[in-house]
């Protein structure tokens, strides 16, 4: 597998608040790369330095070959940040916002076939505040895939979906993945990095505590005697809900 990203004794200091403490982890092209922990981890902080948003105050990282160091514009060129859905005009419909966004690139892209790959064709001529929530999301998605990046960083992209609205969500993390793209998500539902993530880093008070697939952690947490205490049924509460309100796409 070849390696996208390196990241080599990271550290970021506030003052004299440790925040990131000299962690390291690699990701590999074409995967999808979880990072997950409690709120104050450090996970937001890690991401936003390796998408050029935030100073680091030592440590190495290496993103499609480039330094950071050296080559921050070069890398900003090669990846797609989800912004918050507050950081759309709401006024603008989908395909103006995305010219807007082309315009910022500097690409020349199709507004059509950029809402096709988030099935938002029908809602082109929608202004951004008329989105349900779901819709809102896959259109955050959608924009970072404007300047056709290697990488892309989804920063709890389904906080605050209904579950029909959270596995369409799924699919459509899974087609840009089949693709080609790197992933690197962040999360706090538990079930959805199982679902979507090959590797994941979960880290507590600036650190990575482990690092592996979701099986392989699950696995070991078993075979060292770990046992729920209560047995664990076949379905869960949420595919009751989603086989009872349909599982086909439709209009979230």
């Amino acid at each position: 597998m070849n390696t996208i990203i390196t990241v080599k004794d990271l550290v970021k200091n506030y003052g004299a608040f440790n925040a990131v403490k000299g962690i390291s982890f690699d990701v590999y092209e074409g995967e999808i790369f979880g990072l997950l922990g409690p709120n104050g981890a450090g996970k937001s902080t890690t991401l936003e330095i390796i998408e050029t948003l935030r100073q680091k105050t030592s440590g190495q990282i290496i993103v499609c070959g480039l330094d950071l160091d050296k080559e921050p514009d070069a890398i900003k060129k090669l990846i797609g940040v989800q912004l918050q859905t507050s950081g759309y005009y709401p006024g603008l419909t989908l395909v103006e916002l995305i010219h807007l966004f082309g315009g910022l690139y500097n690409e020349d892209v199709n507004p059509i076939e950029l809402l096709q790959l988030v099935n938002l064709t029908d809602k082109a001529k929608n202004k951004f505040k008329e989105l349900s929530g779901g819709q809102k999301q896959r259109f955050s998605i959608a924009t970072t895939l404007i300047n056709k990046p290697k990488i892309i960083f989804l920063d709890e992209p389904t906080t605050g979906l209904d579950p029909q609205a959270r596995r369409n969500l799924w699919d459509l993390i899974r087609s840009i993945q089949a693709k080609g793209t790197t992933v690197i998500i962040t999360t706090h539902y538990m079930d959805e990095a199982e679902q979507l993530c090959d590797r994941i880093a979960i880290m507590d008070e600036g650190k990575i505590i482990s690092l592996d697939s979701p099986d392989k952690m699950i696995d070991d947490l078993v075979s060292g005697g770990f046992e729920r205490p209560k047995q664990v049924k076949a379905a869960s509460l949420e595919d009751v809900f989603i086989h009872l309100t349909g599982k086909e796409m439709r209009d979230e």
